[in-house]
């Protein structure tokens, strides 16, 4: 385009604020699945196992609660009919997702929120395991061996994306989660147990709202290599966000939806959203982390490293050679001895 041809579309002088004249054409709405309404894809007790249902899915709760909780209200039609048709067609079972959070509190709100971020997942489809920190060492160079650090770089290697929730303090994220990023190794040989994977972030604060720890995480996640969705959540004054703790005994257990629950908030529809993000990146994705792995720069290093094993091979072989033609000579030398012109 030459300086003299005009800008296609009208020009708005100062009043195009949001520059709205350079948006695309609105794409087409996606129609909701009445079908889908009430649908969830949670993996039945009947097909899992139990040993991990009781270890890693304390987010669980009753039927009774589960079939009539908040969680099980949401529509959340296009995401549900995406994540049934990757479990049928795929052939990769369902999303492998680790939820970690932050805090050792006996009320933890980064774990109430784990937790209710791990019941929608669950609704979706995923195979979501929780980690818990309590017993996991300060990150040294001795213990790399301990249960519980094995146990975290297991699952890490396991999933198929992360969801990180962590609490706010001092301004930042907490040693508690720090030392479990820590402890994931940015590469183990050849496998690099979190490139590619796909994560979400969520993040709780005593006061006011606040984005450096989501902000921090972030960080962290580039710098394993990691898609990081787009989208973000900060819960402010945790504390009454949440309902009080009931047991099941409690006459109004079901009515509490088991109690400890999030109370319906802006903060609530931005947690579903991140989730709802977050499964659908990683259906895309999890096809293709390979893809997204393979790197110019690897290749290369790769390549060098091949030549100069293939050079050390031809060194010891050339090596070998020389030692096997001067072992020849000497014993060529012992079996004909050269004459003695004085003799």
């Amino acid at each position: 385009m030459t300086a003299t041809q005009p800008l296609s579309g009208p020009v708005i002088t100062n009043g195009d604020l949001n520059n709205v004249s350079s948006m695309r054409s609105p794409t087409r709405e996606l129609e909701v699945d009445d079908a889908y309404l009430n649908k969830s894809l949670a993996l039945p007790k009947s097909e899992d196992e139990v040993e991990i249902r009781e270890k890693y899915r304390p987010f669980l709760q009753s039927q009774h609660v589960t079939e009539n909780d908040w969680i099980s209200k949401l529509e959340l039609s296009t995401v549900l009919k995406m994540s049934e048709e990757d479990i049928e067609i795929s052939g990769e079972g369902r999303l492998k997702v680790m939820v970690l959070y932050g805090s050792l509190r006996k009320r933890s709100y980064s774990r109430l929120l784990a937790f209710e971020a791990a019941r929608i997942l669950f609704r979706l489809g995923c195979d979501v395991r929780v980690y818990d920190p309590t017993g996991l060492p300060v990150k040294d160079d001795v213990q790399h061996g301990h249960p519980k650090v094995q146990e975290l770089r297991d699952m890490s290697r396991w999933s198929d994306g992360h969801v990180w929730v962590s609490p706010e303090q001092h301004g930042n994220l907490t040693a508690v989660f720090k030392n479990q990023i820590d402890w994931i190794p940015l590469s183990t040989g050849s496998v690099r147990p979190t490139q590619g994977r796909t994560l979400a972030l969520a993040m709780v604060s005593g006061g006011s709202q606040s984005f450096n720890t989501v902000n921090s995480l972030r960080l962290l996640g580039r710098w394993m290599r990691m898609f990081t969705i787009p989208n973000q959540s900060s819960v402010p004054q945790a504390y009454t966000q949440f309902t009080d703790e009931v047991t099941e005994s409690d006459e109004n257990y079901v009515e509490n939806e088991g109690g400890s629950r999030m109370m319906p908030s802006g903060n609530r529809d931005r947690l579903v959203d991140c989730m709802e993000e977050f499964v659908k990146y990683t259906i895309v994705m999890r096809p293709h982390f390979e893809l997204f792995g393979d790197r110019f720069s690897e290749r290369r290093e790769k390549l060098e490293k091949v030549r100069k094993l293939e050079a050390a091979k031809e060194a010891e072989r050339r090596a070998e050679e020389e030692l096997k033609n001067v072992t020849n000579g000497v014993d060529g030398l012992a079996i004909n001895p050269p004459e003695n012109p004085n003799a």
